[in-house]
C-alpha cells in the first residue's frame, strides 16, 4: 500500500485510454506524484466520453483498453513505486439494453429504485437514462461490487473515489460495507455547506471542495464586498441576496424537472401533505442522514431541519419525532440533493453573478470572503478528523480552472477600476446587441469571463455562454432553446474581439489582473501542497490552466510541452512557476512525510497573511494582499528556504518572508 502524497487526476476518453495513461507514469512519477487517480474505468455505455453511465460494474472498459492495458497500467504504477485511486459510480447505472441488470425485468425489479406504480425509475438528478441502484439492499451491493473490491483486496487499487454517495438510501451503511470489504481508503464526493462537518464516517475524507471554496475566499479582499455588491446591483437592477436566488432555483426546480419525484414522495406519505416542493428546496445542505432503521438522529441533522424552517409537523416527521415515516424520510434524504445540485451550482450560480470567483461546486457565493483564522481552524479540523482529505482546485466538475478562479478573486482587490470599466464597456459596447440580447446581466457574465480567461479562443467562449444561459433558464434554457437570443449573444461575444473601443481599455487591464490573479493562484497552489490534506492536481493543471466549465476543462493536454517543461525544471529552472513549485514542494514531503503527517501549528503573520509550522520541520507563508510589512516569528532554530538559498531564522517582515512572488516554503536547516 502506498501511502498518499498527492494524486492527479486523469480523464479517459476517445484514444486516450490506459495505454496512453501508462505512458504518463514515468512524468507523473518524476513530478512528485504518489497515486494515478482514474475516472470510472468499468464498462460503460457504448460510446461513452466520460464512463459514469456504467453498464457492468464487474468488467473493465473494453473502449480504454480492456483488461489487459488496464493490468500493464497497475503493473507500470506498481513499478514506479505509486499507486492508483479509481472512481467508481454506485449510486446509479446506465438505462441500457447492455446492462444486465436492467434489462432482465426481474433484475431490474431488485438492483433499481424502481416505482411499482408508475414503472419509473429514481433518476441520476434529472438524467433519465441513469437508474438509481439499490445499494442498501445487500445482495445488491455484493453483486455490483464483486470486482472493484477484488482489485482492492489484491493490491491493484489503493484507494476509491466515490461519485454522489448523497443518492444512496443509506450512505453511512454502504461506506462501512465497503470498509468490511477491504477498502481502506475511500473518499467521497460529498459537497458541504460552508460551514457543515462530514460525518463520521469510516473514510479518508471528501474530494476536497470545501478546500477550495475556502482557499479561493481567503484571497478575496473583503474591502471589495461593497463596491462590488454595488455594482452587481446596478448591472442586474437586482438587490435579493443569493440565498433569494438559491431558493426561487431550487423551488423552480421541484417544481419542474424534479416534479415526477416530488410526486413519487408524495405517495411514500402515509397521510397527504402540501407544501413538499418548498420544503425541498429549503434545506439549508444538500441532505440529512437520518436512520429510520435505526432511530439515529444528530444533532446536526435536527439543526438543518430547524434552519429549513418548515412547518412543526413536517419537520418532526423528518427528525423521526413522528412514527410511520420511515420510507417517506428515507426518499425526501435522496431527493433533496439532486434539488439542491440543480438548483444551485446548475441555475443560481448562472444567475447571481456579483463575483464569479465564489460560484463554484460547494460554494455559497453570499460569503465574500474567509479570514485567516477561520482558514487556520479548518486546517485544523482536517489534521485531526481527516488527515488524508483531499484538496482540490480543479477537477472535472468545478465551473472553472483554479487560475481562473484566481483571477476572478483578484478584482476584489481592484473593485472601484472593474466598476469603471464594466460601465463603460456597457455603454461602448451597446451597439452590439441585437434585440435586446445579450442583456446587461449576460454581458457582465461575458466580462467577468473573458478578462479571467484571456487569452479565450471566441469559439471558447460562445460555447461556454451557450451552456450558461441555457442552465441560467432566464432567457433560453435546455428543453426549448431561444436560437434567436443565443446567436444575439453568439454575435456579441465575436464581435468583442474586433471592438476597438472594447479592446482599448481591456487588454491592459487583463494583463494587469493576470498578473495579480497568477500570483495568487501561485499561493493558492503552495498552501494546497501544504496544509493538512493530500494535494489533488487534476490533468493538466501544473501548466497555466484557463478552463471553464466542462466539456472545456477536458480538452486535451499536451503532454509534451509538460514532460519538456519538467525536464527543464529538474535541471534547476524556475519556470514555469506552477511546475516548478509543484516538484519542490512534492519533492519535500517525500523527504519530509512525517512533517506533513505531523502537527499544524499557525504562525501569527497578521490578518492579510498566512503562515504555519508542519510538526516543527517545515514552514509555509503565502501573502495574500498588503505590503508585507507585518511581523511574523520563525520558530527557533535556522531554516533552509527550499525555494530559492537563503538561510532563515528569527524575526522578520511578511515582505522578506515570501520575497517577490509572495510565498515561502522552509525547512528546518
Amino acid at each position: 500500500m502506498t501511502e498518499p502524497r498527492a494524486t492527479y487526476r486523469l480523464q479517459l476518453a476517445g484514444d486516450f485510454g490506459f495505454a496512453r495513461a501508462r505512458e504518463l507514469v514515468p512524468y507523473l512519477r518524476d513530478l512528485g506524484v504518489s497515486h494515478v487517480y482514474l475516472p470510472p474505468s468499468f464498462q460503460a455505455r457504448t460510446g461513452s466520453a466520460h464512463g459514469y453511465d456504467v453498464v457492468d460494474p464487474n468488467a473493465i472498459s473494453e473502449e480504454r483498453g480492456g483488461e489487459r492495458e488496464f493490468f500493464r497500467l497497475v503493473e507500470a504504477v506498481r513499478d514506479a513505486d505509486m499507486g492508483i485511486v479509481l472512481d467508481i459510480v454506485p449510486n446509479h447505472m446506465a438505462v441500457d439494453d447492455a446492462n444486465r441488470y436492467w434489462s432482465d425485468r426481474a433484475l431490474r425489479a431488485k438492483f433499481f429504485d424502481v416505482d411499482e406504480r408508475t414503472g419509473r425509475h429514481r433518476r441520476f438528478f434529472d438524467i433519465d437514462h441513469l437508474a438509481g441502484v439499490r445499494q442498501e439492499d445487500p445482495e445488491v451491493f455484493a453483486a455490483t461490487h464483486d470486482l472493484v473490491l477484488r482489485l482492492v483486496r489484491e493490491g491493484h487499487i489503493d484507494g476509491l473515489r466515490i461519485d454522489h454517495p448523497d443518492g444512496l438510501a443509506d450512505p453511512a451503511g454502504y461506506l462501512e460495507r465497503l470498509r468490511e470489504g477491504g477498502a481502506g481508503h475511500v473518499w467521497v464526493e460529498k459537497i458541504l455547506d460552508p460551514g457543515e462537518h462530514l460525518r463520521d464516517w469510516p473514510v479518508a475524507g471528501t474530494t476536497g471542495y470545501e478546500f477550495l471554496n475556502d482557499v479561493a475566499a481567503l484571497y478575496v479582499d473583503p474591502a471589495g464586498e461593497a463596491p462590488l455588491t454595488d455594482l452587481w446591483e446596478d448591472v442586474s437592477n437586482d438587490h435579493r441576496r443569493f440565498g433569494e436566488h438559491a431558493f426561487e432555483a431550487k423551488l423552480e426546480q421541484a417544481r419542474t424537472s424534479f416534479a415526477p419525484e416530488v410526486d413519487r414522495l408524495r405517495r411514500e406519505a402515509p397521510r397527504a401533505l402540501t407544501g413538499l416542493e418548498r420544503a425541498l428546496a429549503s434545506l439549508p445542505v444538500y441532505r440529512t442522514y437520518v436512520e429510520p432503521w435505526s432511530g439515529r438522529v444528530e444533532e446536526a441533522d435536527r439543526r438543518a431541519v430547524a434552519e429549513a424552517g418548515l412547518p412543526e409537523s413536517l419537520a418532526r416527521i423528518l427528525t423521526l419525532d413522528t412514527d410511520g415515516w420511515g420510507a417517506f424520510v428515507t426518499r425526501f434524504q435522496q431527493t433533496t440533493p439532486p434539488v439542491m445540485a440543480k438548483g444551485v451550482e446548475d441555475t443560481a450560480f448562472y444567475r447571481y453573478l456579483r463575483l464569479l470567483a465564489l460560484n463554484d461546486v460547494g460554494g455559497d457565493p453570499s460569503r465574500f470572503s474567509l479570514s485567516v483564522a477561520r482558514f487556520h481552524a479548518a486546517n485544523a479540523e482536517r489534521a485531526e478528523r481527516f488527515p488524508l482529505n483531499l484538496l482540490a482546485t480543479q477537477t472535472h466538475d468545478t465551473k472553472r480552472s483554479g487560475d481562473v478562479r484566481a483571477r476572478l478573486g483578484a478584482l476584489a482587490s481592484m473593485p472601484e477600476r472593474w466598476a469603471e470599466l464594466v460601465r463603460r464597456w456597457l455603454a461602448t459596447s451597446r451597439v452590439l446587441t441585437s434585440g435586446g440580447a445579450p442583456d446587461r446581466v449576460e454581458q457582465y457574465l461575458i466580462f467577468q469571463t473573458l478578462v479571467a480567461a484571456w487569452p479565450i479562443e471566441p469559439d471558447r467562449l460562445m460555447a461556454y455562454m451557450e451552456k450558461a444561459l441555457r442552465e441560467a433558464k432566464r432567457t433560453t434554457n435546455w428543453i426549448e432553446p431561444d436560437d434567436k437570443h443565443e446567436a444575439a449573444v453568439r454575435r456579441f461575444c465575436r464581435a468583442l474581439y474586433d471592438h476597438r473601443d472594447f479592446r482599448r481599455d481591456f487588454d491592459g487591464f487583463a494583463a494587469e489582473l493576470a498578473e495579480a490573479g497568477d500570483r495568487a493562484a501561485l499561493g493558492q497552489l503552495l498552501l494546497k501542497l501544504t496544509v493538512p490534506g493530500v494535494p489533488d492536481i487534476y490533468q493538466g493543471d501544473e501548466l497555466l490552466s484557463l478552463s471553464l466549465v466542462d466539456p472545456d476543462n477536458r480538452r486535451p493536454v499536451d503532454w509534451e510541452a509538460r514532460r519538456a517543461a519538467l525536464d527543464e525544471v529538474a535541471g534547476g529552472a524556475t519556470e514555469p512557476r506552477k511546475l516548478w513549485l509543484i516538484h519542490r514542494a512534492l519533492g519535500l514531503r517525500a523527504c519530509r512525510p512525517d512533517a506533513f503527517g505531523g502537527s499544524y501549528d499557525p504562525l501569527d503573520a497578521g490578518p492579510d497573511a498566512v503562515a504555519f509550522a508542519r510538526d516543527g520541520a517545515v514552514v509555509a507563508a503565502a501573502r495574500l494582499r498588503g505590503d508585507g510589512a507585518e511581523p511574523v516569528t520563525l520558530p527557533d532554530g535556522r531554516w533552509r528556504d527550499v525555494l530559492g538559498e537563503r538561510e532563515l531564522s528569527g524575526r522578520l517582515t511578511v515582505a522578506d518572508l515570501t520575497g517577490e512572488l509572495g510565498i515561502a516554503l522552509l525547512e528546518r536547516g
